[in-house]
Parts: C-alpha cells; structure tokens; sequence
C-alpha cells in the first residue's frame, strides 16, 4: 500500500473513534472501568483463595497418604489371611464329612452347615 492509502485510513480510522466517542457517556465508561476493577478484585480474591485451599488439600493428601496406603497393605494381608482360614475350615468341613457322616443325620442340617457364610470363603 502507498504511504496516502495508509494516511488516509488512519485519518478514517481516528474519525471512526472520535465519532464513536461522541456516543458513548464518560460517566458510563468510568462505571465500566470501576466494575471491571471490582471484578478484577473479586477473581484476584478467590483465586488466592483457591491457591491456598489446593496448597492445604495437598499438605493434608501427603500426611493421609501414607496412612491409607498402609492401611490397604493391612486389608490385602487381613483378606489374605481369613482366606486361608476359610481354606482350612473348608478343609476341616470335608474332612468331618468324610470321616463322620452321621456327624450330621439329617439333610436340613447339613444345608444349613454348607451355606452358613462364616464358613465359606467369601469371593
């Protein structure tokens, strides 16, 4: 573009500006620029909030972690260890079964002892 063409769209442009300033109330752009600043205020706020809330969620996440994982360490040994005494019981169950089986004469009896939950392995 030629040096005129530039002066005269920058002389159009500021035309378009003083124009569109006429428009506008002063007063109404200072009340803009106050809300914008309250606003501004406001998200300065509550991100400090925010950071300061996400710096405590994790100070608090690091002293419970290490008790959580060790409490899920002391379930998987506790779940390993009832069943391998389920395994035992069961055993021991057959084993009375075979040995004795007028241990239990009658067939209500021997139900119940199959289905009584604290003597099967849970899955």
């Amino acid at each position: 573009m030629e040096e005129s063409e530039k002066e005269s769209i920058r002389a159009a442009s500021k035309e378009v500006s003083r124009q569109f300033k006429t428009l506008i109330d002063t007063n109404d752009l200072d009340s803009l620029k106050h809300l914008q600043h309250l606003i501004l205020g406001r998200l300065q706020d509550s991100n400090a909030v925010l950071s300061h809330f996400n710096e405590y969620s994790e100070h608090c996440f690091a002293e419970v972690s290490s008790d959580f994982s060790r409490n899920t360490r002391l379930l998987k040994s506790m779940k390993s260890d009832l069943n391998y005494i389920f395994q035992k019981l069961r055993s021991m169950k057959e084993k009375i079964m075979a040995t004795y089986p007028d241990a239990f004469p009658d067939e209500l009896t021997r139900e119940e002892f199959d289905q009584r939950p604290d003597l099967q392995v849970p899955q």
